[in-house]
C-alpha cells in the first residue's frame, strides 16, 4: 500500500467517483474517503479539474498495471475456447467483480472526457499485454487486419461490461464466444 499522498488521494477519488458519481466527487469527499484532515485534497489538487486529471492518470496507471500483470500470468491461448475463457475470466473477476468500482469510475471518466478533451488524451486505449494476446491469437489464426479486429472485439467486450455494470446479469462467456467467432470469420 502506498503512502504517497497524491497517490492515496487519487485512489480515494476513484472510490468516491465510483460510489457517488461525478457530482459527488468533491475535495471534502476525497478527504473523508482517504481518512485525511479536511483541506488535504485541496492542498494537493487546488481545483476540481486538477483532482479529476489526477484521478484519470491514476486510473490508467492501475489499469495498465493490471492488464500487464494478467497478460504475463496467462499463457497464450491455444484455441478460441481458451481465449474465450481468458477474456470471460478477466471480465468477470476484474471488471465486474472485484474491480467493479474502478470500472464504474472509468466509465464516468470516459463520459466526462466528452467535455474535457485533455482527459480523453489520458484515457486513449494503450498497448498492453491483454490486447497483444488477442491480436497475436487472431494473427496466428490468419485473420486479415488482426489489429482492427482486435480493437473491434475489445470494444464489443467493453460494451458488454458496461451493460453488466448497469443492468447486472450473468456470465458473459457465450456473448464473448460469439464475438470471437465473428472476429475469426
Amino acid at each position: 500500500m502506498t503512502t504517497d499522498r497524491r497517490t492515496v488521494l487519487a485512489d480515494a477519488a476513484i472510490d468516491v467517483l465510483a460510489e457517488a458519481g461525478m457530482r459527488g466527487l468533491t475535495h471534502r469527499a476525497v478527504d473523508r474517503a482517504a481518512g485525511l484532515p479536511a483541506g488535504t485534497t485541496s492542498a494537493y489538487y487546488r481545483t476540481r479539474q486538477a483532482l479529476l486529471t489526477a484521478l484519470v492518470r491514476r486510473l490508467v496507471v492501475r489499469d495498465q498495471a493490471e492488464l500487464q500483470s494478467a497478460g504475463e500470468a496467462t499463457p497464450a491461448p491455444r484455441d478460441a475456447d481458451e481465449l474465450v475463457g481468458q477474456i470471460a475470466g478477466f471480465v468477470e473477476q476484474r471488471l465486474t467483480g472485484e474491480g467493479r468500482q474502478r470500472s464504474l469510475a472509468r466509465y464516468a471518466c470516459a463520459l466526462e472526457s466528452a467535455h474535457h478533451p485533455e482527459l480523453r488524451e489520458i484515457l486513449v486505449p494503450r498497448e498492453n499485454a491483454g490486447r497483444d494476446t488477442v491480436r497475436d491469437f487472431l494473427a496466428a489464426q490468419g485473420v486479415a487486419d488482426a489489429e482492427g479486429r482486435t480493437l473491434t472485439l475489445l470494444a464489443c467486450v467493453d460494451g458488454l461490461v458496461f451493460d453488466r455494470l448497469l443492468g447486472g446479469g450473468g456470465v458473459l462467456e457465450e456473448e464473448i464466444r460469439g464475438l470471437i467467432a465473428a472476429a475469426l470469420r
